[in-house]
């Protein structure tokens, strides 16, 4: 009995749920089958448009370049000149051989003003002007079109790319399909005439079965990709303007519907068997929980790769990425590059951490506007930056790209309504000349950053073996200094006369401290300013160069002397009263010393510094920013400025040169400083003048005095007495010369 009632029971469960459940399951399994059959063909068919679009652009386009290509040499006096003087070597070095080298022209034919052939170029030598007789049925129609817009004036085609009307056509050019393009040779001024209608015309041949086949093949990846006079399979028809079919662009089409379904059908045909329902249903509670899960994970990930700020990868995905990179060993160079931005902290001191996150984030998208796609940028910490470069182009490429983002840097930072003037420093290093891991080149590319931040910042350095011993030498420079310092007569101090911009006479000299090493000769000072300045030697160093520089002065009638103080010494309570006593001891009137300080120190209005400038201009003394504009502060940051005179930075006066490509930017930048100072009743000096075109440009300007090679490279004391006319007994007191040379003598 109960067998009975289970076989009916289980007839009931057949018949009213699962034959209904087997019968929809099989009909949903059809319909699925169904439908990735008709997508899998949609699929193929376009792919296949896909493909055939691509090769109709790519034609289309090559017709424009192949136009846009001539106008570079048929837009041009010389041109018109050389084809009517009939100068074929001329002609053929610019409008044929060249055109065929650079641009890959196959054929160029130079037709007069009656459509005649002057000159032919093929297989890649100039050929005789009757191998024109070849093509003219082909390009004779094109020709006279032209002429005709010529004579009439048509300038329709004429636009910011193309500079003069031009026909362009598919065509059968001896057995190859090819694009024809015709321009007429025309001048580029005013000074050649010539007549409408009478111009020579430049006919440029490219064929389409060679190298065009290859670039689609490796670009768009085109299969089996080939020319053929008939169609067959996947085929692009190549037509003329007037619609005439010259030949087809055949090949293997690329059908991804057709290989996803020969994978895919088998296992639905399994799984609709075994249990469609009950996997659909599975597979959508799962793919519901693993879709959250996922997109949590992913921002995770994304949280732990990435720099909040700048969303910019951070360290570890940096590392990871440059392993990954690595690992696949690159044919190309792969270069590292550390960046650090110059006088950050300052920007972050004065005017705020949001002001500061704010240039952090203008600079990263910068850097990002700089580097190509396979390019990778990252964020390592407060100011500094990682860059990964695909060097294809090799270090010329690397090279330029770092001097790009140098400029970058140097551009004004428009910040919370301040212009921030900053730099970058970079150190870069190169795989695998400098090392096949990424451990030993970011130590390499660590140490050419600074040796790019000791050498002046503001540049890019590319690691090298000297540079390896910087480290070693920069902990010897500090012990060799504090022995210069005993005594040794190794320190000296070197004077650079300032003349007036409108009287050319000296008015004052730039002290600039020099150290002689009896073993390796003259240390920079760029070097060993910053040793000495973290050694907390620099307050012995600038007393030297102050006493020194007073004690010359003080024989110069007249004359002022300028000595650059650090942040460090200024931070000393006592310094004015130091400052002081070397004006007494000197005998040095305190109008005629000229202390220069950076801006990040002008700007200091509470502490030491702040009351030491305060005493040291209540006693006489004048005070100068020295290299202004390429710190942090905002020109209007010049109206709360308490000093005397403004000292133009060296990098503005460098885009006066006459190649200079910044010019322009450079001179509004230096004609503010010196109007904002002028209106402020301070005076204007400009360093690093070197060229008479810089000197014109910054008189014009109405700058007050100038400073650089141009006039006098920095001297020693004798030269400098030399110059004045000063003599000095054996206890280095001075003398005017007879001769009545004073404190205005000139350069």
């Amino acid at each position: 009995m109960n067998n009975k009632r289970q076989v009916k029971s289980r007839s009931r469960f057949l018949l009213t749920r699962a034959a209904p459940a087997l019968g929809l399951t099989l009909l949903i399994g059809l319909g699925v089958l169904a439908l990735l059959n008709w997508a899998g063909k949609e699929a193929d068919k376009a792919s296949h448009e896909r493909q055939a679009r691509l090769v109709r652009l790519v034609i289309s386009q090559l017709q424009s370049e192949v136009a846009h290509d001539q106008e570079s040499a048929t837009v041009w006096d010389d041109a018109v000149i050389e084809v009517r003087a009939g100068n074929f070597t001329w002609i053929d070095e610019n409008l044929g051989t060249w055109m065929h080298d650079y641009f890959g022209f196959d054929g160029v034919y130079i037709l007069d003003s009656s459509d005649r052939a002057l000159y032919a170029f093929t297989d890649g030598a100039m050929a005789s002007q009757y191998a024109y007789d070849a093509i003219q049925s082909e390009v004779e129609p094109l020709a006279e079109e032209l002429r005709a817009k010529l004579i009439a004036g048509d300038d329709g085609q004429i636009n910011e790319l193309d500079l003069t009307p031009g026909v362009s056509d598919l065509a059968v050019i001896r057995e190859h399909p090819a694009v024809v393009s015709i321009k007429p040779i025309v001048p580029h001024s005013e000074f050649v005439q010539q007549e409408p209608g009478q111009e020579y015309l430049h006919v440029a041949i490219r064929f389409l079965d060679g190298s065009l086949i290859e670039e689609l093949q490796n670009d768009y990846m085109f299969e089996a990709l080939h020319f053929s006079w008939t169609p067959d399979g996947s085929n692009q028809p190549l037509t003329t303007s007037e619609g005439r079919t010259i030949g087809y662009f055949v090949w293997q089409p690329y059908r991804p519907g057709s290989a996803v379904m020969a994978r895919v059908i088998p296992v639905l045909i399994v799984l609709i068997v075994i249990a469609l329902a009950a996997i659909t249903i599975f597979l959508t509670i799962h793919d519901s929980r693993s879709r959250r899960l996922e997109e949590s994970e992913e921002r995770i990930r994304h949280l732990a790769l990435h720099d909040p700020l700048t969303d910019l990868p951070n360290r570890l995905s940096f590392n990871e990425n440059v392993d990954r990179r690595l690992a696949e060993r690159p044919v190309a160079p792969l270069a590292l590059l550390y960046l650090d931005l110059d006088r950050f902290k300052q920007v972050n001191d004065t005017l705020g951490h949001p002001a500061g996150d704010a240039l952090i984030r203008e600079f990263a998208l910068r850097l990002q506007a700089i580097v190509r796609r396979d390019d990778l940028v990252a964020r390592v910490g407060g100011d500094e930056f990682t860059v990964m470069l695909n060097g294809k182009g090799g270090d010329e490429e690397i090279g330029a790209l770092c001097r790009r983002m140098v400029e970058a840097a140097r551009e004004p930072f428009h910040i919370a309504g301040n212009t921030v003037f900053l730099g970058v420093s970079i150190g870069a290093a190169i795989f695998p000349r400098d090392g096949a891991d990424r451990v030993n080149l970011q130590r390499k590319a660590d140490v050419a950053l600074y040796y790019s931040k000791i050498a002046g910042r503001g540049r890019c350095s590319f690691f090298s073996d000297a540079m390896d011993k910087t480290l070693g030498l920069r902990r010897r420079t500090e012990m060799d200094l504090r022995t210069a310092l005993l005594g040794q007569n190794q320190l000296s101090v070197y004077y650079q006369p300032v003349q007036s911009a409108l009287t050319r006479r000296i008015v004052g000299c730039e002290a600039l401290l020099r150290w002689h090493h009896p073993e390796i000769g003259w240390v920079s000072p760029e070097l060993f300013i910053p040793i000495a300045e973290e050694a907390g030697l620099i307050e012995d160093i600038g007393r030297f160069a102050l006493t020194k520089a007073c004690a010359a002065a003080a024989k110069w009638p007249g004359l002022s002397i300028a000595v650059n103080v650090s942040g460090v010494e200024l931070s000393d309570p006592a310094y004015a009263g130091k400052v002081e006593q070397v004006l007494l001891s000197s005998g040095l009137a305190p109008a005629r010393l000229e202390l220069e300080i950076t801006e990040s120190v002008a700007t200091e209005v509470t502490g030491a510094v702040a009351e030491n400038l305060v005493a040291l201009r209540e006693r006489g003394v004048r005070i100068a920013i020295d290299d202004f504009g390429t710190g942090f502060s905002s020109l209007g940051r010049l109206k709360s400025l308490n000093v005397d005179r403004i000292k133009i930075d060296r990098c503005f006066v460098e885009g006066l040169k006459e190649n200079a490509k910044s010019k322009a930017d450079d001179k509004a930048i230096i004609r503010a400083i010196i109007d904002l100072a002028h209106a402020r009743n301070l005076r204007t000096t400009a360093e690093g003048v070197e060229t008479r075109a810089q000197d014109d440009a910054l008189t014009a300007m109405g700058c007050d005095e100038l400073q650089g090679f141009l006039y006098a490279r920095p001297m020693p004391l004798k030269d400098m007495d030399l110059l004045l006319g000063i003599h000095r007994n054996a206890t280095g007191r001075g003398t005017a010369a007879s001769d009545g040379t004073d404190s205005g003598a000139s350069v």
